[in-house]
């Protein structure tokens, strides 16, 4: 009888097992967060690093010779650092030349698709008309539409009209794009129609509402669309290749192609040094516009 008293009193008297307390819980939850933080912090920079790592290696690679690049493809850092590959881009193959092609080219191109295009866009955000939604699915459509499907008969065109080797011809095909339509519309239409409708009460025309009221409120897709545009005219190759048939009006890219390729061997010094001058203005361009780039981003398709 005892005995039992005496367990029964131990089970008793037993405390319970202990429970983990409030603070140790929340020190578990930050050393896990913190954790996971640090894995998301390394996963990021290993991605900047595989992402720059080229464009690294491209710039110090156009600091070696061609014998150097040829005993050491692999090689980092130039043993032997030169000048020579920039310099025979500014005094042998007259870069200045191709580079002012590419910015006449380059600037042109943007400001046409920065008018046309938030025109289209604002017409077809704005206004109602017969055929309204048909217009804005063709739009669509020519989005799924290879560029490649279009350039032969686009080079016909441009040589019926007499306009091949000539800044026209250059120009011409891409001062609109599908791409800048849809982007325009869809954040033209998040603009309050109460904003038009006042400006229309006030007697203001259209086109005055399109300059003065949607335009200055356009700054971040007008900045994605010229970033997206000048890079896709600053890298165009085949058209140029084709439209261009004289080295007067070579633009960046041709000249790089035609001119870093030797007859027996590619000059690999001065292939990556056309490369640093053809990359750096778009960096720049980028660097600058940034802000707005992110931002129409996030709201291009909100409507």
């Amino acid at each position: 009888m005892s005995t039992r008293s005496t367990v029964r009193t131990t089970m008793v008297d037993a405390p319970p097992p202990r429970q983990p307390g409030r603070s140790q819980t929340v020190h578990l939850r930050a050393g896990f967060e913190k954790n996971r933080h640090l894995l998301i912090y390394a996963a990021l920079l290993l991605a900047v690093v595989i992402t720059l790592f080229p464009f690294a290696w491209m710039l110090l690679g156009s600091f070696k010779t061609q014998g150097e690049i040829l005993r050491n493809p692999t090689g980092f850092l130039p043993q032997d650092p030169t000048l020579s590959n920039y310099g025979r881009w500014f005094t042998e193959l007259h870069l200045g030349r191709y580079f002012f092609n590419s910015t006449v080219v380059a600037i042109v191109t943007v400001i046409g698709n920065l008018l046309f295009c938030s025109m289209v866009g604002y017409a077809l955000a704005k206004f109602e008309f017969g055929g309204k939604r048909l217009l804005f699915a063709l739009v669509l459509v020519t989005l799924m539409i290879p560029g490649v499907v279009t350039f032969v008969p686009l080079f016909v065109l441009v040589t019926k009209l007499g306009l091949v080797n000539t800044y026209a011809a250059l120009i011409l095909p891409f001062l609109t794009s599908p791409l800048g339509v849809f982007m325009m519309r869809q954040f033209i239409a998040a603009v309050p129609d109460s904003v038009l409708e006042a400006a229309r009460i006030d007697g203001a025309s259209e086109l005055r509402i399109w300059a003065r009221i949607v335009m200055p409120l356009c700054g971040p897709p007008l900045a994605t669309l010229g970033i997206l545009t000048f890079l896709g005219s600053w890298n165009n190759f085949l058209w140029p290749l084709v439209a261009a048939q004289s080295q007067s009006m070579y633009t960046l890219p041709v000249a790089l192609s035609l001119y870093s390729t030797g007859q027996i061997a590619t000059e690999y010094g001065l292939l990556l040094a056309g490369s640093v001058l053809v990359v750096a203005p778009v960096i720049i361009l980028f660097v600058l516009l940034q802000r707005y780039f992110t931002q129409s981003i996030a709201s291009v398709g909100v409507k």
